[in-house]
């Protein structure tokens, strides 16, 4: 059971007891008949070749408040679009599948690149990105969930509790962002545990007050894919198209509302996935890949907040958080301890290691570049630049999906 500890500037809506989800599914049935909620999906076709994506499907049959499910598809050629589409049509609620690497959407991409916005990078960024779009091309949705589809033990709870504070007439959040345990026989999570905390308390240290450090160290787990918001939030969000997907997310939302509208929420007691290597000869893959990136946009946001990182403060900063991650390292053998948790502080050290390498390359990047990757517009601004986009996507999707 978890504590009612609320900490930081947003509120903490921790899982104190065993609701039944169908009691939380038969509330959001209700808000649905007056409020449209749909679901993102971003997934890879390999997924369906995975325990994970058919697992998703079957706890989905279940869930009846959904407006529509639409399925953002990467790296699937047409006979895998044909199959991924027939595995989907099992679902109860309206089903549309973004087809990214299909002749209409690449021919809108090239459009878009015509037209000077900036998406050479593919990834899960920018097919969230084009998706959201694609849904927001709908004026009657009122809110947007997403979840990650490589999540091992899946459950609609996941689901219920990420909609339910930003569809509630009783609630006035905007924005939910879902948090978790990563625990089996041991911990893991090493990016957020030992390279984002730890560089957020650095950040902290080496800057004095700063609400907007406060903020990203108010979450459980920034890092992780799942998040709830109302939709006119989501059409002034601009996002980054790489492993910073998520603290580039974050930022967005705290300057486009209010903290107070801000919530995380826990969706699920346990949360397995599919685990990145780390490979500290291989910077380009993997964790140390991650890192580099969330470490890059965080560097970049700070920045354009009006933070003056000068070579001092990066001297300051290399030091600073080698010295916090040991700290962290201490505090995780210790829980690890406590509850019989297999611990290895070697590789912990060593992961910490090779994360001063991705905080290093960040820097250099950094310096080198100060604008860097141009975050994805906001659609609003494509609606201004491209007034029809958005419906010819739609347009676009629709006969894809027809055909």
């Amino acid at each position: 059971m978890a504590d009612f500890f609320q900490h930081g500037m947003i509120a903490t809506l921790q899982k104190l007891k065993e609701r039944p989800v169908e009691q939380l599914e038969e509330e959001l049935r209700l808000i649905s008949l007056k409020r449209r909620m749909v679901l993102l999906l971003p997934a890879l076709v390999t997924e369906f070749d995975t325990p994970s994506m058919p697992g998703i499907i079957q706890e989905l049959k279940k869930v009846t408040y959904l407006n529509k499910i639409v399925l953002s598809l990467d790296r699937a050629d047409e006979g895998r679009f044909r199959q991924v589409k027939r595995q989907m049509s099992e679902l109860p609620a309206e089903v549309k599948i973004v087809w990214h690497d299909g002749p209409r959407l690449k021919g809108l991409y090239e459009e878009l690149r015509t037209n000077e916005f900036k998406l050479d990078i593919a990834g899960k960024g920018r097919s969230v990105w084009m998706t959201m779009g694609y849904i927001l091309a709908d004026r009657d949705v009122d809110a947007i969930a997403l979840h990650d589809c490589d999540i091992i033990n899946y459950s609609r709870e996941i689901l219920a509790r990420l909609f339910y504070p930003v569809v509630h007439p009783a609630l006035d959040f905007e924005f939910s962002k879902g948090y978790y345990s990563r625990v089996t026989d041991k911990l893991y999570g090493r990016v957020t545990r030992l390279f984002y905390l730890p560089l957020i308390h650095t950040l902290k240290k080496i800057l004095g007050h700063n609400p907007f450090l406060e903020y990203l160290g108010s979450f459980r787990y920034a890092l992780s894919g799942e998040f709830a918001m109302i939709s006119p939030l989501a059409r002034g969000i601009r996002i980054s198209p790489t492993w910073g997907l998520e603290v580039s997310l974050l930022n967005e939302v705290y300057h486009k509302t209010s903290t107070s509208r801000i919530c995380q929420v826990e969706i699920a007691e346990t949360y397995e996935h599919k685990h990145q290597v780390l490979e500290r000869d291989k910077p380009d893959t993997g964790l140390i890949r991650m890192a580099t990136d969330i470490a890059e946009a965080l560097l970049r946001v700070l920045s354009q907040d009006g933070v003056v990182l000068s070579q001092a403060f990066f001297r300051t900063l290399f030091t600073s958080y080698i010295q916090e991650s040991r700290i962290a390292i201490e505090k995780y053998h210790a829980l690890s301890l406590l509850n019989g948790l297999t611990y290895d502080r070697h590789s912990e050290i060593e992961a910490t290691e090779a994360f001063v390498d991705s905080l290093k390359q960040a820097t250099k990047k950094f310096v080198s570049d100060p604008v860097g990757i141009p975050m994805m517009s906001a659609w609003v601004r494509i609606s201004a630049a491209l007034p029809d986009f958005q419906d010819r996507m739609n347009e676009a999707v629709e006969e894809d999906n027809r055909t």
